[in-house]
């Protein structure tokens, strides 16, 4: 869950990067006393994430600035479209502008890319689901973004949910111990509240593991053919997930196949940030002072 304290966290980092000794080219040229009002314009189509990000950015360099977001998250934008207005001094409003426009631009890049993979499964049954492939620091903010697209969240973090992928099951076999055997004692020492996911990676890997009792079963880098049979072997048992080589070009294949979960590490590690900008117009209400402008 994108949190206030999440995205503070992080925006405030962000900020202290851009702008560690301030903006000395906001400070030197632009008089304290100017005003700005900045567009966010959309230059090409998308779904947009991030508004409280986008917020945050202004509201964390200067109190004094104005945020009205147009859209919501997760709604879709022609271009041309106004998306949110920032309004108030000058100075802030361009010290921030880059800040708020990286975490908007990659945050609707997600959610698109995420939206389009939701469009070619939505004949079937199967949820586009995220993984752990994120930008390190800035999970939650891509994790998010993933569900404004229409996508679902994997597990957030190692602390969340047993997981078995194929190098704990290889630790187990070179150790001489039953896989049953060691996710039936997992399980049994585990809360009845934490899911149990397992990866295989070929069809005669199925019976061990759903002998144990788990939850959910990951078909990791099986073909559509063997996606079917392994759908049909599993018969119920479990939840289906299939990961590996999921593409928008093979993403509608491998729903038709009947699992239930698609995870797709690239929603959020290969994403396009979207074209987004941010049109400025400043004002100085000191130029129009005749007084101020002999002095």
């Amino acid at each position: 869950m994108l949190t206030r304290a999440a995205i503070d966290r992080a925006v405030s980092a962000a900020l202290e990067e851009d702008a560690p000794w301030g903006d000395i080219t906001s400070e030197s040229l632009i008089p304290a006393t100017a005003t700005a009002r900045a567009e966010l314009i959309a230059r090409e189509p998308g779904v947009f994430s991030g508004g409280g990000v986008f917020a945050a950015a202004f509201r964390l360099t200067d109190p004094a600035i104005r945020v009205k977001l147009l859209v919501a998250d997760g709604d879709e934008f022609a271009p041309g479209a106004v998306l949110a207005i920032a309004e108030g001094p000058a100075r802030g409003v361009l010290t921030a502008e880059r800040v708020a426009l990286n975490f908007t631009q990659r945050m609707s890049g997600i959610a698109t890319l995420t939206a389009r993979f939701v469009a070619e499964v939505a004949h079937t049954g199967a949820r586009i689901a995220d993984t752990r492939k994120t930008t390190p620091g800035l999970r939650a903010f891509e994790r998010h973004a993933v569900t404004s697209g229409g996508g679902h969240n994997h597990r957030h973090s190692l602390s969340d949910a047993v997981m078995a992928k194929d190098n704990h099951l290889a630790v187990l076999q070179r150790n001489g111990v039953s896989v049953t055997a060691a996710l039936q004692g997992a399980i049994a020492r585990l809360p009845h509240t934490t899911h149990v996911e397992v990866e295989v990676d070929r069809l005669d890997q199925i019976e061990p593991v759903l002998a144990a009792g788990i939850g959910t079963i990951l078909l990791d880098n099986f073909s559509i053919d063997d996606l079917r049979r392994g759908v049909e072997q599993v018969a119920g048992r479990a939840i289906v997930d299939a990961s590996g080589g999921v593409r928008l070009d093979t993403v509608r294949a491998i729903a038709e196949t009947g699992v239930d979960v698609i995870s797709v590490g690239a929603l959020t590690h290969s994403a396009r940030a979207l074209d987004l900008g941010l049109d400025v117009r400043v004002d100085d209400p000191a130029a129009d002072d005749p007084t101020t402008a002999e002095s």
